[in-house]
């Protein structure tokens, strides 16, 4: 597939130029979206939405339970809807846990201690408790686990890798965007939750529908699994999707294209549009893609997209008395976007980080 084609077809399966009715509705299309930058995977969702919502509007989703964050997929934490966390962790949990154990025991978390995390953590959560990670640190020192030198965080994330914990409602931040989230108990902060039949199959096939065209490949990368799992998911015949070109998948119905829908959109940190394939100079010029990331820091820069190509960055401070400043941009390719359609797509940000 030629790649202005590629670019095209993306765009609208990421819904950025066929957008979604709610923040809901765009949260089940991508199934997962990176966000160890809380705002960013916020604003990913909003940006994707024909509804304009603000960050406070998104927030109460995760109130309400209908979305949650965890780290899901390559260790890194993502937002998707509660209904969907189980199984998702059924593909991806268990390698993230081998691959996690020589930390667990560098920080001296053997089967001892994680099983007293689980103890006294479960303990202090049960009956609809919600702490944030200081409380839940003093709760594991109380037990005897030190939770300093990333001790508590490794505690911590090894309980939601294994889905008894995730973070939940927004803890509220009047003067600011708000930074963090509680943590609850899977089990009872979660409704029903789905359960197919063939999980990985599953994970491909909204991961095509959210994100392709793509391949196994790109699949394996996105979800942190191996790639034999990857092609295996990908051989099970789905109606919602097909191959449209060798080893390349996409889905049959596609979300209509908006009119309305703007040329030049800002996205924010580890967006999943550049960050969720292994080639990603479909959507970067190679020479630009040491300015986006992942840099030497791991950090992934907010990006501005004129047309389905990045044509350059921006920053922003969501800290307190400094996130109603102005976004600031920096284009990569000079001309590549007019000076008034970047700060329309700025202008947009602006609107939901300080609704």
């Amino acid at each position: 597939m030629e790649p202005h084609a590629l670019r095209a077809e993306r765009l609208r399966s990421h819904r950025l130029t066929a957008p979604a009715r709610s923040v809901a509705d765009a949260a089940r299309h991508l199934l997962a979206v990176q966000a160890q930058e809380f705002w960013a995977g916020r604003w990913a969702l909003a940006a994707r939405t024909s509804t304009a919502p603000t960050l406070r509007a998104v927030d109460r989703l995760f109130n309400r339970g209908v979305l949650i964050r965890a780290w899901t997929q390559r260790g890194t934490l993502h937002i998707l809807p509660a209904e969907d966390l189980a199984w998702v962790l059924a593909v991806t949990g268990e390698r993230q846990l081998r691959m996690a154990a020589p930390r667990y025991r560098e920080l001296g978390l053997g089967p001892e201690e994680l099983l007293t995390v689980e103890r006294v953590l479960t303990g202090a959560l049960r009956g609809g408790n919600a702490m944030t990670r200081a409380q839940l640190f003093a709760v594991l020192a109380n037990a005897g686990i030190d939770p300093t030198g990333q001790r508590g965080l490794h505690a911590v994330q090894n309980l939601a890798l294994r889905g008894i914990v995730c973070q939940g409602p927004v803890v509220p931040r009047p003067e600011g965007a708000s930074r963090e989230q509680l943590f609850v108990l899977a089990q009872e902060h979660i409704g029903a939750s789905a359960a197919p039949a063939a999980p990985a199959a599953e994970m491909f096939a909204r991961y095509i529908v959210g994100h392709g065209p793509a391949t196994a490949e790109d699949f394996a990368w996105w979800a942190g699994i191996t790639l034999g799992t990857a092609r295996a998911a990908a051989s099970v015949p789905d109606e919602r999707i097909h191959e449209v070109d060798e080893g390349v998948f996409a889905a049959r119905t596609r979300p209509r294209r908006s009119p309305r829908a703007a040329s030049v959109i800002a996205l924010g940190p580890f967006e999943e549009y550049y960050i969720s394939y292994q080639d990603r100079s479909v959507a970067c010029p190679p020479e630009h893609l040491a300015a986006v990331g992942p840099g030497k820091n791991g950090m992934v820069r907010p990006i501005i997209v004129s047309g389905g190509v990045v044509v350059g960055t921006w920053r922003h401070s969501t800290a307190i008395g400094r996130h109603a400043d102005d976004p600031v941009p920096e284009l990569l390719t000079p001309g590549a976007a007019s000076d008034e359609d970047v700060a329309a797509a700025l202008d947009r940000y602006a609107a939901f980080i300080t609704g």
